[in-house]
């Protein structure tokens, strides 16, 4: 079977996301403040009328902030009926991934818990990290 994901990057590294789970993907913007919220939520933004909460996936995943370029990108996705933006460094395509080209998570990526990750994948001369977000939102995955 195949799944298409949207691919992203944090640094240098490419990570992946279901599409199914994508609602959108918007460029950086505003975000208001909400105090006393983990170090990761950066706060909330309203999008078309719709209040959605923002994580900082660089900050989540424990790699060394960076200043936002024209490339951030707010990648708005729904798990289990709630919608939250994660900021990215730049969401770069979509790529069809066969379930059997996918191998299990090493146990360690550049920091990253291994519960964040559900797997990676070769393609071409690229690796791409393919991210749990029921686990990186602290919600069980229900797919």
């Amino acid at each position: 079977m195949e799944t298409k994901f949207i691919v992203f990057q944090l640094g240098n590294e490419e990570y992946g996301i279901a599409v199914e789970q994508v609602k959108s993907i918007e460029k950086m913007q505003h975000i208001t403040r909400v105090p006393r919220t983990e170090k990761y939520v950066r706060g909330v933004i309203n999008l078309r009328g719709v209040v959605i909460p923002i994580l900082d996936l660089r900050k989540q995943f424990g790699l060394q902030e960076q200043t936002h370029t024209d490339h951030t990108r707010i990648i708005i996705v729904i798990i289990n009926d709630i919608e939250v933006g994660l900021i990215v460094d730049a969401a770069n395509d979509v790529l069809d991934i066969y379930d059997d080209h996918i191998e299990p998570a090493p146990e360690v990526i550049e920091g990253i818990e291994a519960d964040y990750i559900s797997g990676v994948v070769k393609v071409e001369e690229r690796l791409i990290v393919l991210v749990n977000l029921g686990k990186v939102l602290g919600l069980d995955d229900q797919e």
